[in-house]
């Protein structure tokens, strides 16, 4: 038998360490187990004092169910220890089996469920190592592996919320769309390996450079990318848009020695009284579309 078969795989003690520290600081957090599509897994740090959880988008723990009350139960943080109480919520708020009454308190242990609805959460005690595990593969499971920016499945989840939120704050919210100019040209000169370098290279350009910190940057497929601007008119999204435009065009990308040309074409639209996420992104699109066809590199506005 080999030498190696009876040898057990540890960790380094300093990522051990590492490890151990981030769970120190990690505050209490409730994580969702069971509840609509895009939320199961989603994870909120109880970093105020009082955090309401319901279907507003003013909520701070925002879950987007009909089963759930605009305001259904509320966190309330007393010293070290966090409670719930229910809101008076149509469908009630359940801890462990246990049903609470209307405005009344309870105080949460590590690993109590709570059901609010049809939605199911887990409280995570301050100090609790899942938090931090749960976090990283929620995170890596919203998110495009190679370019970094949020997924196409993310963006769908996403948009209608960001929607819903402009209506409720009276905000205006903006949306720019775009593709790489010529990419099949891109991957027929330099491979795919050249392609994937290109996409790579210019999600990181964008999340280090071009994101701003309200803004929702997602690959929607292929060489097509989209950014929601949150409170943001068409006049400053298309000044956004600009300048994307311009950096991109600008960075040197270069690939085994060689310079990469590359270019984008983009639309933008702004969201208007009752639109849904699909008009305002469709007329993204069309205005993308417009750009391509009036000789690409350049940013066209939805009319």
């Amino acid at each position: 038998m080999s030498d190696t078969a009876d040898k057990t795989s540890i960790i380094s003690t300093e990522t051990f360490k590492g490890k151990l520290k981030a769970a120190d600081d990690a505050p209490p957090a409730v994580v969702v187990l069971v509840g609509p599509q895009g939320y199961v897994g989603k994870q909120w740090l109880i970093t105020k004092s009082d955090m309401i959880i319901g279907r507003s988008v003013e909520a701070e723990l925002y879950v987007s169910d009909a089963s759930l009350s605009r305001s259904h139960a509320r966190f309330e943080v007393v010293g070290n220890d966090i409670f719930i109480l229910d809101m008076g919520s149509t469908n009630k708020t359940i801890v462990n089996g246990m049903p609470l009454a209307p405005m009344t308190k309870r105080k949460l242990v590590n690993n109590d469920q709570i059901k609010t609805g049809n939605v199911i959460f887990k409280f995570l005690e301050k100090g609790n190592l899942e938090s931090i595990t749960n976090q990283q593969v929620f995170e890596k499971a919203q998110k495009d592996a190679l370019t970094g920016a949020f997924s196409k499945g993310a963006l769908l989840e996403k948009g209608p919320e960001a929607v819903k939120r402009a209506e409720v704050l009276s905000e205006p919210l903006s949306v720019i769309t775009f593709d790489i100019d010529h990419f099949k040209k891109i991957n027929d000169t330099y491979g795919h390996p050249g392609g994937d370098y290109v996409l790579k290279e210019l999600g990181s350009l964008m999340q280090s450079k071009l994101v701003r910190s309200n803004d929702y940057f997602a690959r929607y497929g292929g060489e097509e990318f989209v950014v929601i601007l949150q409170a943001t008119p068409l006049k400053t999204a298309q000044e956004v848009a600009e300048r994307i435009r311009h950096t991109v065009e600008a960075h040197p990308f270069l690939f085994n020695g060689q310079q990469i040309k590359v270019t984008i074409s983009i639309g933008v639209s702004t969201g208007v009284a009752a639109d849904s996420w699909d008009k305002i992104y469709n007329r993204a699109d069309q205005a993308l579309y417009q750009s391509k066809q009036n000789g690409r590199n350049r940013v066209t506005v939805s009319a």
